[in-house]
């Protein structure tokens, strides 16, 4: 499965600053492809690129075409978006059926304009007509908000992964070492309040206290506060 088999496909857009939105869009979530059919407006033009904001490449490697029929030319599935329930005999799918889509074949989303969509005529070219889920006494949902529904769900389907939180590589994790001397220090301090107790109990409490700070994944800064902290504690006693 690659990004680079999915396009999204603006039909008759109307408006620059959507076609340079939807080009955003599709940078977000590093896909490759905006094909546009009979766009409106003089393409490409400063309006667009300048909603397009970082995702000029979108604009410039686009491809532009006269017809629907040549533009789908090299897709092998055809998803067609529409706010409207379809009476033809196509397949009709939402957003979780997106994972039953065969992802290894090249696969095209098809938007209509901004004014009215896509025709009957227009959905015809497709396999599927995909609803997206919005509240039924107002369903109309501007295109580049539609493509990044779309595009959001998509690149989670076609590699999924937990997100990774990385560290600023400016912090520092604290050594074993820095954790122990600030455990001793606070362990003293409670010694010295008789917070132990029963004494019994100490070794479990002291199995806790290591368990809180082990695991907190502290950073060499913030060990040092700790430590001042609890030493600042024992001298105001």
């Amino acid at each position: 499965m690659s990004k680079n088999d999915i396009s999204f496909i603006l039909h008759k857009p109307q408006l620059s600053e959507n076609i340079g939105a939807c080009a955003r869009a599709i940078k977000n979530f590093n896909f490759k492809k905006l094909v546009l059919v009979d766009p409106k407006p003089t393409f490409p033009n400063d309006k667009i690129l300048a909603t397009s904001v970082g995702a000029k490449d979108i604009i410039n490697q686009s491809k532009k075409y006269d017809s629907l029929d040549r533009a789908i030319s090299k897709i092998d599935i055809v998803i067609a978006t529409s706010a409207r329930f379809r009476n033809k005999n196509i397949k009709h799918i939402n957003l979780n059926d997106l994972k039953k889509i065969d992802f290894n074949k090249k696969i095209g989303f098809l938007f209509g304009s901004e004014a009215s969509g896509l025709s009957n005529n227009e959905i015809s070219y497709a396999n599927y007509t995909l609803q997206i889920p919005t509240n039924p006494d107002f369903k109309s949902l501007n295109l580049s908000h539609s493509l990044i529904i779309i595009a959001q769900q998509v690149a989670g389907l076609i590699k999924p992964k937990n997100a990774t939180f990385k560290k600023s590589k400016k912090i520092k994790s604290a050594s074993k070492k820095e954790i122990q001397s600030m455990l001793s220090l606070c362990i003293q301090n409670l010694d010295k309040i008789n917070f132990f107790k029963p004494k019994e109990k100490k070794p479990k409490m002291l199995e806790n206290l290591r368990n809180v700070f082990y695991k907190m994944d502290l950073s060499a800064k913030e060990t040092r506060i700790l430590s001042s902290v609890f030493a600042s504690l024992g001298k105001k006693r």
